[in-house]
């Protein structure tokens, strides 16, 4: 990539990287300055219900349950109940590191210990590059699968004579549409069944854990009251098809990118060739019917050269018969031109007067024209005749 190219699309995304966040902060910061007072007002209320609990001792409790939240504790759950929810039970684990190597990272659940974060380093580094060798051999299995199936509706559609281009807009439109209702739209009304999300919400999480973005203010299966433990498992399988979909995609538009600037390349070399072989062209045209511009350079006389034979006579004229075995050449053909037209501005009287002839009749030298050879007797054969005489000439 060129350095100007560079430069320009790091322009760009700076470009966009200010516009959005400009919008965000029209978008979020009054909601939470909203809260920020809210939150103020609760506190404010608690300290006059409860003259004995201070300031700061209320501030440090809100901080440990701040933390706790942050570990995944619920402040719903009474620590003496019992409760099969937890954040490292089996299934929630196992979710957990999936959003490692899929490198989602919600954010729900976070690691407290050194040993859980120095572990953390080495299974990430391993499990992301494997990760992407799975996910690349899934994209492309599952890309296969359904251009196959496609395929059979593209044939019934040239069965209908439907034009190729036609059939190609249209298969390109049913692999996005199939693979978002089967891994955007079907999700999305699962989570609003299970989860209790409404429609925007639900789509949101399936946008944000698709794109691997994780904001992790919406997981799958971390509400308390959902205890199934196979049901985040099954998520994160979701997540690995959506994934390799969603590269299956962005490889399709890679190609098909790097099939149009190919073409466009090779369509503005054909191009410039073709300008190049037609400026070539005129330019002979124009120096063989008009002749140069400029004198020519003297150079040293050449010996003329006995102009080619031609099969068209001159009128009033019987054409001469031809040997035996001799064959009438044929007449000179045009080159053909690069432009579908010929600009007739180069075609003088001369030519078409020429051509109207059949070929082109050699023209006689500039000066003084000698006059045509009488046609020569033919040769008598030796001892025909009368007898020579002496002092007689032949």
């Amino acid at each position: 990539m060129r350095s100007t190219t560079l430069l320009a699309l790091l322009a760009l995304v700076l470009l966009y990287l200010v516009s959005g966040a400009l919008v965000f902060q029209a978008l979020e910061q009054p909601h939470e300055q909203q809260a920020q007072r809210e939150l103020g007002e609760v506190r404010e209320k608690f300290l006059r219900a409860h003259p004995c609990v201070s300031d700061q001792d209320l501030g440090l409790f809100i901080k440990d349950v701040a933390d706790a939240l942050g570990g995944g504790a619920d402040p719903a759950i009474n620590a003496t109940s019992n409760s099969n929810h937890s954040v490292w039970d089996l299934g929630s684990a196992f979710f957990f590191s999936g959003t490692i190597i899929t490198t989602i990272g919600y954010g729900n659940a976070a690691l407290r210990t050194d040993a859980g974060r120095l572990f953390c380093i080495f299974y990430a580094l391993v499990g992301i590059p494997l990760f992407g060798i799975l996910l690349a051999g899934v994209g492309d299995r599952l890309g296969s699968s359904l251009r196959r199936g496609i395929g059979h509706i593209e044939a019934i559609f040239l069965k209908w004579h439907v034009p190729p281009g036609l059939v190609r807009i249209l298969s390109a439109v049913l692999f996005l549409l199939i693979g978002c209702l089967l891994f955007v739209l079907t999700p999305t009304f699962v989570f609003c069944y299970v989860e209790g999300w409404s429609k925007l919400e639900a789509i949101y999480f399936v946008v944000v854990t698709l794109t691997t973005v994780g904001f992790g203010d919406y997981v799958a299966g971390a509400s308390p009251n959902q205890s199934n433990a196979a049901y985040q498992p099954l998520v994160w399988f979701w997540i690995l098809l959506g994934l390799a979909y969603f590269a299956s995609v962005l490889t399709t538009i890679g190609n098909w990118l790097r099939v149009v600037s190919r073409r466009t390349r090779a369509e503005m070399g054909g191009l410039t060739a073709q300008a190049a072989s037609w400026t070539g062209t005129v330019t002979a045209r124009v120096t063989q019917r008009v002749g140069p511009t400029a004198p020519p350079p003297l150079e040293k006389e050449r010996p003329l050269l006995p102009p080619p034979p031609c099969t068209a006579q001159p009128a009033g004229r019987s054409p001469s018969p031809l040997p035996a075995k001799a064959e009438p050449p044929s007449p000179p053909t045009a080159s053909a031109l690069d432009y579908p037209s010929e600009n007739l501005a180069f075609i003088d009287e001369s030519s078409d007067t020429q051509s109207e002839r059949g070929c082109a009749l050699p023209r006689a030298p500039r000066g003084r024209r000698r006059p045509p050879n009488p046609p020569r007797k033919p040769a008598r054969p030796r001892g025909s005749g009368r007898p020579r005489e002496k002092g007689v000439p032949v």
